[in-house]
């Protein structure tokens, strides 16, 4: 699926707007009258999406250091003071559009329960969304967030903080950081991103 970005005068339009994000979405939102901005909350409105976020922008770096640990974060690649904003700036946007979010749920990591904690004011750790990047397990781990996923349904709206690896394998497509993407389960084998909001 082709991800297009807005128009000149939308994007003066979120700008305006104040909420110093870019909204983008597939073809058939780009097409309609309305900013896509208002099919991304139109459709959490409704109810029954869940929400894949990957974590803020972080520190220069792939992966984590040789020897990182969960529960140190001293060990591990964390957000920038530009992430730390960029998740701020997320809450704002959706206490901005009246969002109801049922529940939160984070990866271990701490750049992930971070963005979490800033943008939605806590979380719930899943070990379905700890990374897999460079280890082995990555199918299996995929397999139990879709049993899960597979199932939700209205009016709740569920928000997963997680990795680029998680992400991609759960909907074919790669976010960048900060990146959120919108679906709802439609029994197949992925995940559909239906629309997109981007930093």
């Amino acid at each position: 699926m082709t991800v297009r970005p807005l128009a000149d005068q939308r994007r003066r339009w979120l700008q305006q707007a104040g909420l110093g994000l870019l909204v983008t979405a597939a073809p058939a939102w780009a097409r309609a009258t309305s900013p896509p901005s208002d099919r991304f909350w139109d459709l959490l409105r409704e109810g029954g999406c869940i929400v894949l976020m990957r974590h803020a922008l972080t520190e220069p770096g792939v992966g984590d250091p040789p020897g990182f640990r969960l529960g140190d974060c001293s060990t591990q690649r964390n957000l920038s003071a530009a992430g730390r904003e960029q998740s701020r700036r997320v809450g704002q946007a959706f206490a901005a559009a009246g969002v109801s979010v049922a529940e939160v749920r984070s990866s271990a990591w701490c750049r992930c329960m971070e963005t979490a904690d800033l943008a939605f004011g806590g979380h719930r750790l899943w070990q379905p969304l700890n990374s897999f990047f460079a280890r082995d397990g990555g199918q299996a781990q995929t397999r139990e967030a879709m049993q899960v996923l597979s199932g939700w349904r209205k009016p709740d709206n569920l928000v997963l903080v997680t990795h680029q690896v998680n992400i991609t394998a759960l909907t074919g497509q790669s976010p960048s950081m900060g990146e959120l993407f919108l679906s709802r389960p439609d029994g197949g084998e992925r995940l559909p991103v239906l629309a997109r909001l981007s930093p």
